[in-house]
């Protein structure tokens, strides 16, 4: 899984951060969640705003 991968990591952060509010969470946080899903597997320096505002967006949906 790479950050492009908005859905999927959506759909894995609804599934194992139930208790969270994605409106709520710092992109800092975000980030890190992201990159320790399972599965995953890109760098950093790839991830950008843009990219975890998308995955927030997605993640309320899937909520």
């Amino acid at each position: 899984m790479k950050w492009t991968d908005v859905r999927e990591i959506a759909i894995q952060l609804a599934d194992s951060r139930p208790q969270e509010d994605p409106m709520r969470v710092r992109f800092v946080d975000l980030m890190q969640w992201v990159m320790e899903l399972p599965g995953f597997a890109d760098k950093a320096e790839r991830c950008n705003e843009k990219i975890l505002e998308a995955i927030q967006m997605a993640w309320m949906e899937e909520r």
